[in-house]
């Protein structure tokens, strides 16, 4: 498969993801399990059409097009958080709903002015997967740099919201696996070299102390666990294990992302981080076209795409202490 096809079908996943958990967001798993999402419905939690994405893929595409136009630019991805939150930029109908309560407060204070690699909360609280629903693009955007290259510019794209480099691993560690399944490995192939490198990559970083919260990931328990033992809210940790592990126990892109919102809880953006993986290992092909269809500005999502993988790099990126920070 062509890294083209994946990368459509990694942004298209986010949104389709993210679509298929509005209407049941904040439903819980007991619930799901008796009448369990199997098509792209609509109404619901937020009663909006079928087809609505939410913050997740708003932020994700925010990124993506300042990607696409600036490179690496803190401050226009910035802008672009604030344009969206206050005009509705990258909204599917021009209204902003669901905002995180931690990406809500560091917009506000990149309005009020705070520095991109100032704004991002730091306290406990902000262990929240509000970074990690968007962070694909910079996987997908520095695919041919060094694991170094990449983990400093994805620490810095999460920063400006979220500070905690809990939140911070956690992104980096889903950039590493997607990079991976951007390389045409399988699942369990990616899954596999991402708990080799992790330990060495980070070890003597500002990420080392974090590396005991993934514990499930990185000591290779995670695949073989019961669903039970799987959290589905808004912490970082339980997105992202929630995520690998439905990659790792579905064989197809509509099961995965379906299985992940029918976990309950913050279903749009566990579906939408499911999505991003999904979406790359699967392809665009893969993705049904009757959710297509019904997908909010699903063109402009395509030529977002087509504009991304072209931007991918072809040459290492230069050494930049903007965003060297760990």
């Amino acid at each position: 498969m062509g890294l083209k096809e994946k990368v459509l079908g990694g942004l298209l996943g986010v949104a389709i993801g993210d679509a298929l958990g509005v209407p049941v967001e904040f439903q819980p798993r007991y619930r799901l399990q008796k009448t369990p999402v199997s098509e792209m419905i609509g109404y619901g939690t937020h009663n909006k059409p079928a087809g609505t994405w939410s913050d997740d893929s708003s932020l994700t595409f925010c990124l993506a097009q300042s990607l696409c136009e600036k490179g690496l630019d803190l401050e226009d991805a910035g802008d672009r958080f604030v344009k969206w939150y206050r005009k509705g930029y990258w909204t599917p109908h021009g209204d902003v709903f669901d905002v995180g309560i931690t990406t809500a407060e560091a917009i506000r204070r990149l309005e009020t002015g705070v520095k991109p690699d100032q704004a991002g909360l730091d306290d406990e609280k902000s262990n929240g997967n509000g970074s990690l629903m968007r962070i694909l693009p910079a996987a997908i955007y520095f695919l041919n740099d060094n694991d170094q290259v990449m983990t400093g510019a994805v620490c810095s794209i999460s920063g400006l919201t979220h500070g905690r480099p809990r939140s911070q691993l956690g992104c980096v560690l889903y950039c590493q696996l997607a990079r991976e399944l951007l390389k045409n490995k399988k699942p369990p192939e990616a899954y596999a070299k991402l708990t080799e490198k992790a330990r060495v990559l980070y070890r003597g970083t500002a990420l080392q102390n974090e590396l005991q919260y993934y514990e499930r990931i990185l000591g290779g328990k995670l695949p073989s666990l019961p669903e039970t033992e799987i959290k589905s809210g808004g912490y970082v940790v339980d997105t992202l294990e929630a995520s690998i592990w439905r990659l790792l126990n579905t064989d197809s892109f509509s099961e995965a992302v379906l299985a992940a919102v029918n976990l309950g809880g913050d279903t749009d953006t566990t579906g939408a981080v499911t999505g991003g993986l999904a979406g790359l290992y699967y392809g665009y092909e893969s993705l049904p076209v009757r959710w297509l269809n019904k997908l909010a500005r699903c063109g402009e999502i395509l030529d977002l795409g087509e504009n991304l993988f072209n931007k991918v790099r072809q040459y290492p990126a230069p050494f930049s202490r903007s965003y060297w920070v760990i």
